[in-house]
């Protein structure tokens, strides 16, 4: 059955303020949780602080008080959306619990997207950067059974497998090489849109939670290697958010923003497998429809223009989160040597390429490599998490060595 939002009314905004006991939700059980309604719940977190950031700069850049003190109205439910979302998420899991969830997200919404992205030059902006943040994933596995003692079997739950992607160390490029080409905004299908916003979105939650966590810790190496994977970050912020066509109108941004968060409301409604969760997503995409029909009464004022002209008459196939590993492999046998030039992709290190590699690294090994040794020197081995079998790229196979 087809879902139009465009059609349909929410809660009148002056019905959606909550007071502090509505507010006040039980977090999910960290050890029984659905693994993939953590990575909803740190989906929508990242979908609203986008919003809310996006918001606040439409209002830095907006003459007009009417639609100032319309944006704060939205914003200030939105603010709240967000605190009963990113609330959910339990006290108890350590900010490296955290860490692993966030890069399971990355993982498999990246690779969910890149499957179902129609246009191929964003398709492969997708598979580039999921076998980064697949790494990513790897690595801080490895500090995690160093510094909690802890395996990270137990958050992925099976549903994402742990070994390495592209190395980490590689990812490393001269900022002018993470610049992508915009999709066309006259041309672009609409869930290419959605796409573009959700990925971005994602990897700009992490970026901040990365900038601000990293120094918490004492250990040397968890403080080193959360300073280089956050530095990675923003190369993967600016490469996604190239992505959207910066001639859109401000007014049209807000209508996608707006679209795009009723798209996953409505989404992991359909696919949550918590009833106590899917009754929030159920509520929010409520309130976020009156918050689209406030967007395109906006745009048809001041921008001239039918929402239906920049959005699609209906919502696309539902974003799922599910397991990816096959498709993950199948781009870890293809594309684990490509790295950047311009807005292209190519497989030779060029010359800015190991520039930038020289002079960040310093002829040392960074914290992505030494956290690996430091884990065999403890272990005996790395943490793998290999649930199909050996790495398909030979030279990254498990070194089979007893533990102690």
């Amino acid at each position: 059955m087809t879902f139009n939002p465009l059609e349909h009314r929410g809660i009148p905004l002056d019905k959606q303020l909550r007071n502090w006991r509505e507010l006040d939700v039980s977090p999910i059980d960290p050890d029984n949780a659905d693994p993939y309604t953590r990575c909803r719940i740190i989906t929508m977190n990242g979908i609203e602080v986008e919003a809310l950031l996006f918001s606040h700069q439409f209002a830095r850049h907006c003459p007009d008080m009417e639609v100032k003190r319309k944006l704060a109205e939205v914003r200030y439910l939105e603010q709240q959306q967000q605190k009963s979302v990113n609330w959910l998420l339990p006290g108890v899991s350590s900010a490296l619990e955290t860490t692993i969830a966030y890069e399971q997200v990355a993982v498999d919404l990246t690779a969910w997207v890149a499957r179902m992205e129609p246009d191929p030059y964003l398709k492969q902006a997708y598979q580039f950067g999921v076998l980064e943040d697949f790494d990513h994933l790897y690595r801080y596995s490895n500090l995690y059974e160093m510094v909690q003692h802890r395996k990270a079997e137990k958050i992925v739950d099976g549903l994402t497998e742990v070994i390495p992607g592209r190395p980490t160390k590689y990812h490393h490029r001269h900022p002018h090489d993470n610049v992508r080409e915009p999709y066309d905004r006259n041309t672009a299908e609409p869930i290419s849109k959605l796409h573009a916003l959700t990925i971005m979105s994602a990897e700009q939650q992490t970026m901040n939670f990365y900038m601000n966590v990293g120094p918490e810790y004492m250990e040397p190496i968890a403080r080193q290697l959360y300073q280089e994977i956050g530095l990675i970050e923003e190369e993967h912020v600016t490469h996604y958010e190239s992505l959207v066509d910066p001639g859109e109108t401000w007014w049209e941004r807000l209508v996608n923003h707006e679209y795009n968060e009723c798209y996953l409301y409505y989404s992991f409604m359909e696919t949550e497998s918590d009833p106590r969760i899917k009754a929030i997503w159920e509520l929010h995409l409520n309130m976020e429809l009156e918050h689209l029909r406030v967007a395109c009464d906006l745009m048809r004022q001041h921008d001239g223009r039918q929402p239906e002209e920049v959005v699609a008459p209906e919502l696309p196939q539902p974003v799922t989160f599910e397991p990816n590993k096959a498709y993950l492999r199948e781009l870890l046998d293809t594309q684990i040597d490509l790295t950047t030039l311009g807005t292209g992709y190519v497989r030779e290190a060029h010359e800015r390429f190991e520039r930038m590699q020289e002079e960040i690294h310093g002829g040392e090994e960074p914290p992505s490599e030494r956290v690996i040794d430091m884990h065999r020197e403890q272990f005996g081995d790395d943490y793998r998490l290999s649930t199909e079998g050996e790495h398909p790229v030979e030279r990254l196979r498990e070194q089979h060595a007893e533990r102690s």
